[in-house]
């Protein structure tokens, strides 16, 4: 019993060891949102966060059972003072999924957390218990982050796919174009 509480407790240290190392490496903020090298495994949800499987969303219904949030950013495009998109590539995402380009950034720009706040609070139709899905690609922080936020934001039925497209792709299901989600 002892050696367990022991082991425990080395665990729970070497756990908050590592969070300071990241923190100071300068991988987080003060928030606890990713902020640099977003590109790297994540091997948990966000706090009160679910995480859901590919095939688990397979069987659900976009806009009906869920709404789907496609996170990731615009490869080269960019944001237009008139809040149009102005894309150097086109993106594809799992049918059904609304694209918030750049909202799943740590400290997004004020006008994309605005639009995704606003955008999100549309496609719920306020409902805070609404089921989300908040993803990007496999091992992207990004989908992480925009959950952390929704969470933070109120909602409550947040789930995290954290294999994102690829892991939609990897099931053999296809991609379908998207543009980013309007005002």
């Amino acid at each position: 019993m002892r050696a367990r509480i022991g082991l425990m407790a080395a665990l729970l240290l070497v756990s908050g060891v590592t969070q300071a190392r990241a923190q100071e490496a300068g991988l987080f903020d003060a928030e606890g949102y990713r902020i640099a090298h977003y590109r790297s495994p994540v091997h948990r949800p966000p706090e009160g966060v679910g995480r859901i499987a590919p095939a688990a969303i397979a069987g659900l219904r976009p806009d009906v059972d869920m709404i789907l949030i496609d996170v990731l950013p615009a490869e080269g495009g960019h944001r237009a003072a008139d809040g149009r998109w102005q894309l150097a590539q086109p993106h594809e995402s799992i049918p059904g999924a609304h694209w918030f380009p750049e909202s799943g950034r740590g400290a997004p720009m004020p006008d994309i957390a605005d639009w995704f706040a606003h955008g999100v609070a549309r496609l719920t139709g306020g409902k805070r218990n609404r089921m989300i899905v908040t993803f990007c690609r496999a091992d992207c922080w990004m989908g992480w982050n925009a959950a952390r936020r929704l969470r933070a934001m109120g909602y409550r039925n947040i789930w995290w796919l954290a294999e994102g497209t690829d892991g939609w792709r990897d099931l053999g299901r296809d991609l379908t174009p998207v543009q980013p989600a309007r005002r």
